[in-house]
């Protein structure tokens, strides 16, 4: 074999094992790419060095740990950036391995490279009294303000993450007839999410309004368009989440972050379920989790508040403390799923 078959193999990891044989997402071949693109950049920077001049061989340990340190100390990026770089080489390298046993023991080398220790971010999230002030603020006697209620509404109703609400379609939305909308999330893995009642009006009403609005009402088309009639994009999403938040705010500063981002809303309706009685496994298959140890991390957030809040508390105060009731339809619904 060549010693010039790196280029070779990172097109085919690219364009053949993660596309279709992994199903990995745009946004995932991105993350992967961006990394091979910052790998030639320091290449050429540290060893004038040409992608068609980079061999398999030549991505040893120790110029791992130089690219690491570069993208670290050069190009300002974090800890957990870093630690995201790493595993996307070390996946194409166990990729490597599969195709090339020879490199076997090349490529544990590079596997056994560890993760730098990062500080776990504090989840921000906003209480159902601060959504339903947020809700309240778009106007309901335009067309763009119903809109946006629809949309941000539908943001905290299904936990949807940003590129999940910009690729949903309206073909998702009852599904096989079903009171539930289809959600593509990473990997393209596709997830049941229910809906309760007052969602499902309002995007039966909003659909109706769009039917007349959009030039072109195709059901394979985005349920959310923006003024242009195209896609979102996130940073469309975020402008709106942010407006409104900042509106509220100006109404209660004690029930919105200072920084708000299309994000926390899955992060406020997993608190809410959780708070609500909803077991850890249901919120995992309706955030579309891969694992429940990542759902977790909202568990250790409530139980944190709640410790905090009691130590604000004198023993000797008599307090009423508030009872979060349970969505029973919901809860039902996410059991059968679990069932």
């Amino acid at each position: 074999m060549k010693k010039s078959d790196f280029i070779y193999f990172l097109s085919k990891y690219l364009n053949h094992y993660l596309l279709q044989q992994a199903g990995a997402s745009k946004n995932t071949l991105k993350a992967y790419s961006d990394t091979f693109k910052l790998l030639f950049l320091f290449a050429m920077e540290k060893y004038r060095l040409k992608p068609c001049k980079i061999h398999l061989e030549t991505l040893n340990k120790k110029f791992i740990l130089e690219f690491l340190s570069w993208i670290t100390k050069q190009r300002k990026c974090s800890d957990a950036t870093r630690n995201l770089r790493l595993n996307n080489i070390k996946a194409f390298f166990s990729y490597i391995q599969t195709q090339i046993p020879a490199l076997s023991l090349h490529s544990q080398n590079i596997l056994q490279i560890p993760k730098k220790k990062t500080e776990r971010k504090v989840i921000d999230y906003i209480t159902l009294e601060g959504i339903k002030l947020i809700l309240s603020l778009p106007d309901k006697q335009t067309h763009i303000g119903r809109k946006h209620l629809v949309l941000l509404s539908f943001m905290f109703a299904t936990g949807a993450r940003v590129q999940e609400v910009i690729d949903v379609t309206i073909n998702d939305f009852r599904y096989n007839g079903s009171e539930s909308i289809k959600i593509v999330g990473k990997g393209n893995k596709a997830r049941m999410v229910p809906l309760e009642k007052e969602m499902m009006t309002l995007l039966e009403g909003y659909l109706q309004e769009e039917k007349s609005k959009r030039v072109f009402y195709n059901i394979d088309d985005p349920i959310f368009l923006n003024r242009s009639n195209t896609k979102f994009t996130r940073q469309g999403i975020a402008y709106i989440a942010k407006k409104y938040a900042a509106k509220a705010r100006v109404t209660d500063s004690r029930l919105i972050p200072a920084k708000v981002h299309p994000h926390i809303f899955r992060h406020s309706r997993a608190m809410a379920l959780l708070q609500a009685g909803v077991e850890l496994i249901y919120i995992r298959d309706f955030l579309g989790h891969y694992s429940v140890s990542t759902t977790e991390h909202y568990a250790r957030v409530s139980n944190e508040a709640t410790r905090k809040a009691l130590m604000k508390v004198s023993a000797n105060t008599n307090i009423e403390l508030p009872v979060w009731q349970q969505d029973n339809e919901l809860l039902a619904f996410l059991k059968e799923l679990g069932g």
